[in-house]
């Protein structure tokens, strides 16, 4: 057998290997940070003079940095991420907003309806006080029982009435009969006073038993009496159909009615009420010595300054006249002594509320020490961090003041609708409750904060 030849073709010449350039050193302001390879890469970077130019090679000095979307995003993915501790957590901050809405709320409501009773019982009195006559052979009282009648016709009076008392009347024995029993006691000391017939409706009283002498009574000289409820009850008087007396001075004076309910001159409910001229007769009780009158709400400034006159023309001057405050400043005072109490009430359970979010916020930094870690080593700043928490912690503080501040309204509102009061509430109250939450939130999350930004990347990965 004959062997085939292997033919080979030929090989080409290989070319020749061109030298390698050396490598030029790299400028170390030109490095870029890898952490922050991402934000180049989006093309979010700064230089210290403006944009990065294209053309050779820009000096760039990277600063990391996060947006507020992205900071709100991280905060609320942080809250939402353990949503039963940031309910509780929220908890302590809707407490404390709802009980500083409802103290505001429920406090300037109650000084409405005070100020408004006060409105309608003192700042519609109108007290004149006469001096006594001075000693001499024949004294001319400055005020006339007939005085009454001109103060009525004035305009803004809705009732009137004159009161004659002395010191010598003030302790007067009073019986109920004119038997004498040792060891019993059947008599008390009271006071002793005349008084016109529209007694009742100048005192804002009501007649609970009987009624009160008129005009016929004074002119007859009648020997009759109203006892005050307080009196008739200490002398064991309660019904007049049996026409009871009383006995002052060794005189029986006809018991013909009982006064009761007196909003003004309360001291009447423990005295006796003779009419005028009786009084003049047996106890010397003729000169006017005080004046009570009632006027329209608002009305009551005009007749202090009348008063006086159509009483005593030309002798004004003497006469004392007390009217009540300006309503208006009584009404600022009232409400703001309520005010300041409750105030006091809400803004201790708002401090509560912050500590719960402080205490709260700090557990939750101790619980992310890795996370803080990771995000320190992947290139984020102690600010962003410490952003991260404050966020976390302002956005509790404000969702507590919106559902407290609904809530206090809430309850302002139910609470007025059962007392049957109407409800005050501030606008500026119900707009500033979210914004003390947040605020409340922010200040809560200083510290915890202030300890995620201090941690060392090392050793947050490490622990």
């Amino acid at each position: 057998m004959r062997a085939r030849a292997r033919v080979l073709a030929p090989v080409a010449p290989v070319a020749p290997v061109a030298p390698v350039a050396p490598v030029a050193p790299v400028d170390p302001a030109d490095r870029v940070d890898p952490r922050i390879a991402d934000q180049y890469a989006g093309g979010r970077h700064t230089t210290r003079r403006g944009p990065a130019r294209r053309r050779g090679r820009a000096r760039v000095i990277a600063r990391p940095w996060m947006d507020f979307r992205d900071l709100w995003t991280e905060a609320l993915a942080g809250v939402l991420a353990r949503p039963m501790r940031s309910a509780l957590t929220t908890l302590g901050t809707v407490l404390g907003i709802t009980t500083l809405v409802i103290t505001i709320g429920v406090s300037a409501t109650a000084g409405n309806q005070i100020v408004g009773r006060f409105d309608a019982l003192t700042a519609t009195s109108v007290t004149v006080v006469v001096p006594p006559p001075p000693p001499s052979a024949d004294p001319v009282p400055l005020v006339d029982w007939s005085g009454v009648d001109a103060v009525r016709r004035l305009a803004g009076v809705d009732s009137v009435a004159a009161i004659a008392d002395s010191t010598a009347t003030a302790s007067v024995q009073v019986r109920a009969n004119d038997v004498v029993c040792p060891g019993d006691v059947t008599g008390q000391t009271m006071a002793v006073l005349a008084a016109s017939p529209t007694l009742p409706a100048a005192v804002r009283g009501r007649m609970t038993a009987g009624r009160f002498f008129d005009g016929g009574n004074i002119a007859g000289h009648d020997r009759v009496a109203v006892l005050g409820d307080q009196a008739a009850r200490l002398l064991g008087i309660s019904s007049i159909q049996d026409s009871p007396a009383v006995f002052l001075k060794g005189q029986a004076y006809t018991v013909i009615g009982i006064l009761g309910g007196a909003e003004r001159e309360q001291q009447l409910s423990t005295a006796v009420i003779l009419p005028p001229t009786t009084a003049e007769d047996q106890l010397g009780l003729g000169a006017v010595t005080r004046v009570l009158i009632n006027t329209a709400l608002g009305a009551a400034k005009q007749v202090a300054h009348q008063a006086p006159i159509a009483l005593a023309p030309g002798a004004e001057d003497a006469l004392t006249v007390t009217a009540p405050p300006d309503p208006t400043k009584a009404r600022k005072g009232v409400q703001g002594d309520v005010n300041g109490l409750f105030l006091v009430l809400g803004l201790v359970s708002l401090v509560v509320g912050a500590i719960g979010i402080a205490n709260v916020t700090l557990v939750t930094v101790m619980e992310r020490i890795g996370e803080i870690g990771l995000r320190r080593a992947l290139g984020a700043s102690r600010r962003q961090v410490a952003g991260q928490f404050l966020v976390e912690s302002t956005t509790i503080g404000l969702l507590g003041g919106v559902i407290g501040a609904v809530l206090g309204m809430v309850v302002v509102v139910a609470v007025s609708a059962i007392r049957d009061w109407t409800p005050v509430l501030d606008v500026r109250l119900a707009l500033g409750a979210p914004v003390a939450g947040a605020l409340v939130g922010l200040l809560a999350g200083l510290y915890p904060s202030l300890r995620a930004s201090r941690m060392e990347p090392v050793d947050a990965l490490r622990s």
